[in-house]
C-alpha cells in the first residue's frame, strides 16, 4: 500500500505515502482510490481528510511513468480526482509542504481545501515541457481568478499558501504550528453535515476584460517562450476556462497535454530532469558512505576563478581562506570579490546585510601555513604542470590529515596531480566554471586512488554550494574540454574552408546554443586555447589543427579583454563587431594553405560541430571516463550552453537516429582532415543494432 487508512471518530484519515514526495503513481493512486471508496462505503464516516506523509502533500505524477503503461493504467489520476470529486461525503484536502502539479490538481478535485503556511503551491508541468493534464488549467482559475492561475501555469513558480488564503483555493490557512491534521478533522466535522457539497467545476470563471487581457498574455508569453512551445499552449488552455464549458475545457486540456508528451522539446526537458537526479547516482559509492566534515574551506589563487570559488563557499556559509603569493594579487582578489557582491546589492538581487555577511567569511593570506586547518583546500592557479606540482607539494606538507586536497584544472592529468602528495587518496578534481560564483556545472573528476569517502564528499558539497555535480574520470580535458577541442577543431577547419566566425556563430546560435564558438572563445580568451594546442604540440604532434587560432593569438587578438579577437569591440562594450582584419587574415590563410574557399551551409556547421561532440562523447563513454550518457548531456546543458530544448549532444544524436548520425560522420571521414572523424566504435555498435545511448 501507498496510502494509509484510520479513522478518527467519523472522519477517515486517507494519508498518502510514497516518499519522498508522494508522487502519484499507479500504486498510490490505487491505493487512495480503494481508501476513499471505503470510507464512503462505511455507514460510521461522515467525512474524509486526504493528506499527505512526511515532507510533502504531494508532489504530483510520477515522472517516470511518463510514456509507459502505467500512466494510462486504471485508476488514472484522472480516475483518483473523479472518486474523490463525486464522493457522497465531504472530502478535505490537508496540505503542507509541497502541493504541486497533480498534486495540486487532485486537491482542487475535493471539496474543501485547507493548509498551513509555508506550503508551496504550484503547477510547474511547463517546467517539463507540458501543460497540467488532470484539470489544473480548468480548475485553478475558477478559485485564484483567470490572471493569477494563468501565471502559475506559464511560469510553474511556486506560491506560498498564505499568499493565496484570500483566493478560494483554501477555505482556511491554519496559524503556523497548528497541529493540520487535528485541526483538518476538527474542520471536516464542521462540514460534515452540509449540502451540497461544493466542486469547483461548478464556479464560473470572471474577468472584467477578458478579451483584451489573453490578447496581452499571448503576446507576452510569446515573445519570451522561445522554442518551447508549453508556454503558449498554457495560455489556451487556461483561457479554455473562461471560454467553454468545463467538460469542454477539460478535454480540449487533454487533447493539448498529449500533443505536447510527444513534442521533441518536452522529451528533451523531461530527459534533463531525470539525467540531473541520474548523475548524483554513484554505482560504486553506496548511498550511506561515510562524508568528511567540510566546517572551513581555503583556495590557493585569488583570480578570476579563485575569487568566484571562494564566493562560493561564503555563499552556503562556509568561512574560506584564500592564499596568494604577493599582497597585491590578494588585495586585487578580494577587492574584486566585494565589488562583485556589491553590483548584486545594486541589482536588487542580495540584502546589504546578506553581503556584508559573505564577504566577513572571506579572508586572505600569504602563508600555506594559515590554510593548514581547512577541510578542503582548491588549487586554481595557472593551467601549468609544473606551477601545480609546486603548489601541491606545499599543500601535501602543511593540510591537516584528513583535508580534501582539490584541483580546479581543466585539462590536466590529475592522477599525476595527486602523485605529487604522499596521499593520493584525499586528492580530487573540481573543475569549476567561469564566472565560478555563477556557472552551475562542477566536473567532479575521480582519480585512481580518490577515496570513496572524498567522492561522496564532494558530491554533498556540491549540492550545498548549490552547484551540478557531474564525476568524470581522468583524461585530457575531462568530458566537457575534451569534447569542446573536437568542436572547436572543426570551427576552425571551417574557417580554412570558406566560413567566417559570424557565419559560424550565428548558425550555432540559431540551432540553439547560448554563443557560438568564437563569440565563446573570446569571452574565455583565446589565449588559453593557444596555450593547450602549444601543449598539444609537443604531448600530441600527430594532432592536426588549424592555424588559424594561432594567428589571431600572434597579433595579441585574445578576446574581449584586449579589445579584439575574432571579432572587433568599442572601448567599454561588449558586443561582438565582425573584423575585416580577421577576414583577410581567415582570406590570407586558405589561400597560402593552396584551398578554394567555397560556400558552406548554415546546416554542415551545425552537423560538424554538433557531430564532432557525439563522436567524441561516444569515445568518452566507452572509455568509462563518463558513467553514462546523461552525465555528458548534463555537462554540456549546465556549463556549455547547449540548447536546452534539444536535451545535450548525446540525446539530440539519439532523436536524429544514430545510424544517420554516423552516416554524416562516415562522410566527413572521407574529406578533408578526415583523421578528426574516425567514428567511436560504441557509436558504430549502437547503430548498427538500433540502439541508443542508453541502452
Amino acid at each position: 500500500m501507498s496510502a494509509d487508512y484510520t479513522v478518527q471518530g467519523s472522519v477517515a484519515v486517507v494519508t498518502l505515502n510514497n516518499p519522498p514526495v508522494n508522487g502519484l503513481g499507479l500504486a498510490t493512486r490505487s491505493a487512495a482510490v480503494d481508501a476513499i471508496r471505503r470510507a464512503e462505503a462505511d455507514p460510521g464516516i461522515e467525512a474524509i481528510v486526504l493528506t499527505g506523509a512526511g515532507k510533502a502533500f504531494s508532489g504530483g505524477a510520477d515522472i517516470r511513468e511518463f510514456n509507459s503503461p502505467k500512466a494510462l493504467t486504471e485508476p488514472t489520476l484522472h480516475t483518483l480526482i473523479r472518486v474523490v470529486e463525486d464522493c457522497s461525503k465531504p472530502v478535505v484536502a490537508a496540505v503542507h509542504s509541497v502541493c504541486m502539479g497533480g498534486g495540486l490538481e487532485l486537491a482542487l478535485g475535493c471539496h474543501y481545501r485547507v493548509a498551513l503556511p509555508g506550503a508551496q503551491i504550484a503547477l510547474p508541468e511547463v517546467k517539463l515541457g507540458l501543460l497540467p493534464g488532470a484539470g489544473g488549467t480548468q480548475r485553478l482559475p475558477r478559485v485564484v481568478g483567470l490572471e493569477m492561475a494563468l501565471d502559475m501555469v506559464v511560469t510553474g513558480t511556486p506560491v506560498l499558501s498564505e499568499k493565496l488564503a484570500g483566493t478560494a483555493l483554501f477555505n482556511e490557512v491554519f496559524p503556523a504550528g497548528t497541529d493540520l491534521l487535528a485541526a483538518s478533522v476538527v474542520f471536516a466535522g464542521k462540514v460534515a453535515a452540509l449540502r451540497p457539497l461544493p466542486k469547483v467545476r461548478a464556479r464560473a470563471v470572471g474577468h472584467p476584460d477578458r478579451d483584451a487581457f489573453l490578447a496581452t498574455a499571448r503576446a507576452a508569453v510569446k515573445a519570451r517562450s522561445g522554442a518551447f512551445p508549453a508556454p503558449l499552449e498554457c495560455v489556451e488552455t487556461v483561457a479554455a476556462s473562461a471560454t467553454l464549458p468545463f467538460e469542454e475545457g477539460l478535454a480540449f486540456e487533454r487533447s493539448r497535454f498529449l500533443h505536447l508528451m510527444q513534442t521533441p522539446e518536452s522529451k528533451a526537458l523531461r530527459h534533463a530532469f531525470m539525467a540531473e537526479r541520474a548523475a548524483s547516482k554513484l554505482p560504486d559509492v553506496p548511498a550511506d558512505t561515510p562524508v568528511r566534515r567540510i566546517e572551513r574551506a581555503a583556495v590557493v589563487g585569488a583570480g578570476t576563478m579563485g575569487g568566484g570559488i571562494a564566493m562560493n563557499f561564503a555563499n552556503a556559509g562556509i568561512p574560506v581562506t584564500i592564499l596568494e603569493t604577493s599582497q597585491e594579487a590578494l588585495d586585487k582578489g578580494l577587492a574584486t570579490i566585494r565589488k562583485n557582491y556589491e553590483n548584486s546589492v545594486r541589482k536588487g538581487k542580495l540584502a546589504q546585510d546578506k553581503a556584508e555577511q559573505r564577504i566577513g567569511l572571506i579572508t586572505g593570506t600569504l602563508s600555506y601555513e594559515d590554510i593548514a586547518g581547512a577541510d578542503i583546500v582548491i588549487e586554481a592557479v595557472f593551467e601549468d604542470m609544473g606551477v601545480k606540482e609546486s603548489v601541491f607539494r606545499q599543500l601535501d606538507a602543511v593540510m591537516k590529515p584528513g583535508a580534501i586536497l582539490a584541483s580546479n584544472t581543466s585539462t590536466l592529468d590529475l592522477d599525476r596531480i595527486a602523485a605529487f602528495t604522499a596521499r593520493p587518496q584525499d586528492v580530487i578534481g573540481l573543475h569549476f566554471f567561469s564566472p565560478a560564483n555563477v556557472m552551475r556545472l562542477l566536473e567532479i573528476v575521480r582519480g585512481k586512488k580518490t577515496g570513496k569517502d572524498v567522492l561522496a564528499t564532494a558530491m554533498a558539497l556540491s549540492k550545498k554550494i548549490k552547484k551540478l555535480g557531474v564525476v568524470s574520470g581522468v583524461c585530457d580535458g575531462f568530458i566537457g574540454n575534451r569534447m569542446l577541442e573536437q568542436y572547436l577543431r572543426q570551427a576552425f577547419f571551417l574557417l580554412e574552408e570558406g566560413a567566417l566566425p559570424e557565419q559560424v556563430d550565428a548558425a550555432m546560435e540559431d540551432f540553439g546554443f547560448a554563443m557560438g564558438p568564437f563569440r565563446m572563445s573570446d569571452l574565455a580568451g583565446n589565449d588559453i586555447g593557444w596555450y593547450i594546442r602549444k601543449r598539444r604540440a609537443v604531448e600530441s604532434p600527430h594532432i592536426a589543427y588549424s592555424k588559424t587560432a594561432d594567428l589571431l593569438c600572434e597579433q595579441g587578438r585574445f578576446g574581449q579583454k584586449t579589445g579584439a579577437g575574432w571579432y572587433d569591440y568599442q572601448p567599454g562594450e561588449r558586443k561582438a563587431q565582425p573584423s575585416a582584419l580577421v577576414r583577410d587574415m581567415v582570406e590570407r590563410h586558405s589561400a597560402g594553405l593552396g584551398l578554394a574557399r567555397r560556400p558552406i551551409a548554415d546546416s554542415e556547421i551545425v552537423e560538424r560541430l554538433v557531430y564532432a561532440l557525439v563522436n567524441e562523447g561516444a569515445k568518452i563513454l566507452e572509455e568509462g571516463i563518463a558513467l553514462r550518457a546523461s552525465d555528458i548531456d548534463m555537462v554540456y546543458l549546465s556549463g556549455y550552453g547547449f540548447p536546452l530544448h534539444r536535451g545535450g549532444p548525446m540525446f539530440y544524436a539519439e532523436t536524429v537516429g544514430l545510424p544517420k548520425v554516423l552516416e554524416a560522420i562516415r562522410g566527413y571521414a572521407a574529406g578533408r582532415h578526415g583523421e578528426a572523424w574516425t567514428p567511436a566504435p560504441l557509436l558504430e555498435r549502437l547503430a548498427q543494432e538500433g540502439k541508443g545511448f542508453a541502452g
